[in-house]
């Protein structure tokens, strides 16, 4: 009974110390990778010693592969042909000429720096391609960056995850039968890609019919859909290994590409299942790999060590970034911090482990320079890199300036759609998961969690919003996230819902703009009667006209008269107004501009744009 009772304990571990590892991370708002790691040294053999490598036997290799399985699989579903499509130049030259760039670089500082031999390197070099979405999606999560910042990573996360994943075969084939000489390198790699390719596509059309016509349709079709494609995973890797070995990473990277870009039914319950199994096992790897570590490797590693990690993070990924994202869609502000960014994560760590499992007995000196070169970039990277993301985003200015609308509705909605139009960058939180989903299929950013809760407003960015927008059903709540909003967060413009006329003295004594659903129709209806060339025009706006108001902070302005700033504006802008200290007036061609006035534009949209940077300098 020794040993069941001992593996009980072990496995128990490994899974309580992976959830408080998550639990304890989205408190910190750092990667749980960092403490996935801790927590394994600190149960391993160099620790605790609650985990060793007889607990699993012979065993692991094959607890290792289907873990990865489930990791590769779970990317390569996420991995979209269509986002692949509408990726901007930059994202797919990351992928591209920046996986080939990294590949090469970190091969050559590898070999130089370890002296290690050229096949060796190589390994290393496509392994360390990754930066995956197991680390780079939780730092997007607490770190509030541009939209085009956070798709940028994300996107060459996901593909990195899988090109380096397959590429690593290639290499792994290359260390196994060097001897054997090239011809029989290219045949055997060519057998075990195509039987990978083979069995994934096929095993994925199976799914996809069963799911798609052959299963029935009652209560439970959901919960079955989930468990079949988990299951499929792992018959693809199985299938492929009993083939030809090595041939698993490539069957379950195809048949997840294949069966997330077709049209199966429950798509949002089985990625929503995939990520929760994801966890666990991403806990439940990184725990027992941690443990394996031995921390002796790494000193032995020596100073060569130290220089690979700083010039994969600190010469490769910047030189890369930079030459990647030639163009005008990225400031050099969010160049640099793509470049800041790049955490290695569970990829490179399970593959490097797996292989290093498969290579002990024949060559260990390989096994330890693999395994413990990675694991030394992993930590460093993570722990710098993940833990003072959101550090290196406040220095280098790439928090924008957003608005946060709370309530996903009908209201939210329009009120987004309205600001989007105009170019503002705009956030919309809901407590409905489905509604956050619907809000991302129709292109919006969009986060799941409850707006009154600080935390998640701190996570999102509140305390340098411009604007926060309450617009709930509930008025009760509306006047919680609208005192946050204020005392907490301090932001300039908070605008709330309010449903009760009755309710709006609460609203006026936090200084909050109420705008009364009653009351709005009314004018609407109002303007409707009395004035209905503007109410036409109201309504119309946006799509080829804009009233846009702007403080005026360009001090090359300051000291104009009115007359002369009109001289200055586009063709097709007019100024209507001029508000300072709160007071509205008609300007006057012989007023002058001050510092802090507020000037409201009317005109065709990309001339008034033009005339707030003309205002704002």
């Amino acid at each position: 009974m020794a040993a069941p009772l001992e593996t009980i304990t072990v496995v128990v571990t490994i899974l309580g110390l992976g959830v408080a590892a998550q639990i304890l991370a989205d408190r910190l708002r750092v990667p749980s990778v960092i403490f996935l790691i801790l927590a394994g040294v600190a149960v391993g053999p160099e620790g605790l010693g609650i985990i060793t490598p007889a607990v699993f036997g012979d065993s692991l290799p094959a607890i290792v592969g289907l873990s990865v399985a489930v990791i590769v699989f779970e990317g390569a579903f996420n991995l979209q042909i269509e986002r692949l499509y509408e990726a901007p130049r930059e994202t797919l030259r990351l992928v591209t000429i920046g996986a080939v760039i990294s590949f090469g670089g970190t091969a050559l500082v590898v070999r130089y720096a370890l002296g290690a031999p050229w096949d060796v390197s190589l390994l290393i070099g496509s392994l360390l391609i990754a930066t995956g979405p197991t680390v780079i999606t939780p730092i997007m999560n607490v770190v509030p960056v541009r939209d085009r910042v956070a798709s940028t990573l994300e996107t060459e996360g996901v593909v990195n995850d899988v090109t380096a994943a397959i590429l690593a075969i290639v290499m792994f084939e290359f260390v196994v039968l060097e001897t054997r000489g090239l011809p029989t390198l290219v045949r055997e790699f060519g057998l075990r890609f195509g039987v990978g390719i083979l069995v994934g596509s096929v095993v994925a059309g199976l799914v996809w019919y069963l799911l798609r016509y052959a299963a029935p349709a009652i209560e439970n079709t959901p919960q079955n859909a989930r468990l079949v494609v988990l299951v499929s995973s792992l018959i693809m890797y199985g299938v492929a290994e009993l083939i030809a070995s090595e041939a698993g990473i490539a069957a379950v990277a195809t048949g997840g590409f294949v069966l997330g870009n077709l049209d199966i039914p429950y798509r949002d319950a089985i990625e929503r299942f995939k990520g929760d199994i994801t966890l666990l096992i991403i806990s439940f790897v990184f725990i027992t790999l941690s443990s394996l570590l031995s921390l002796k490797d790494l000193f032995a590693l020596g100073p060569g060590g130290l220089i690979v990690v700083v010039a994969v993070a600190g010469v490769i990924r910047p030189a890369l970034v930079m030459l990647c994202t030639v163009g005008d869609r990225l400031t050099v502000d969010e160049r640099l911090y793509i470049s800041a960014i790049g955490p290695r994560g569970i990829i490179p760590a399970s593959v490097a482990t797996l292989f290093a499992l498969e290579l002990q007995s024949q060559n260990p000196m390989t096994a330890t320079t693999l395994v413990g070169t990675v694991f030394l970039v992993i930590v460093a990277t993570v722990v710098f890199q993940g833990g003072l993301a959101r550090h290196i985003a406040q220095a280098m200015d790439v928090i924008p300036k957003r608005t946060i609308i709370v309530g996903g509705g009908r209201v939210g909605r329009a009120l987004g759609e309205r600001l989007e139009e105009r170019g503002e960058e705009v956030l919309i939180l809901d407590h409905d998961e489905q509604v956050v989903e619907q809000l991302r299929a129709e292109g919006f950013s969009a986060r799941y969690g409850d707006g009154t809760d600080r935390e998640l407003l701190e996570s999102v960015g509140a305390d340098n919003a411009t604007v926060v927008a309450a617009a709930t059903r509930t008025d009760d709540v509306n006047l919680l996230i609208s005192q946050l909003a204020k005392n907490t967060f301090d932001v300039d413009r908070v605008v709330a819902r309010v449903n009760q006329p009755d309710n709006l003295d609460a609203f006026d004594d936090l200084d909050v703009e109420a705008i009364s659903t009653g009351m709005s129709v009314a004018w609407s209806m109002d303007n409707v009667i009395e004035r209905p060339a503007i109410s036409r025009w109201m309504t119309e706006l946006g799509e080829s006209g804009d009233v846009q108001e702007v403080e005026v902070t360009n001090e090359a302005n300051v000291g104009k008269t009115v007359s002369e700033v009109m001289a200055e504006l586009p063709e097709d802008c007019h100024l209507a107004l001029l508000s300072r200290d709160g007071v509205n007036q008609l300007p006057h061609p012989e007023d002058r501009i001050q510092r802090g006035d507020h000037l409201t534009f009317i005109g065709r949209t990309e001339a008034v744009r033009e005339a707030i940077d003309y205002c704002t300098g």
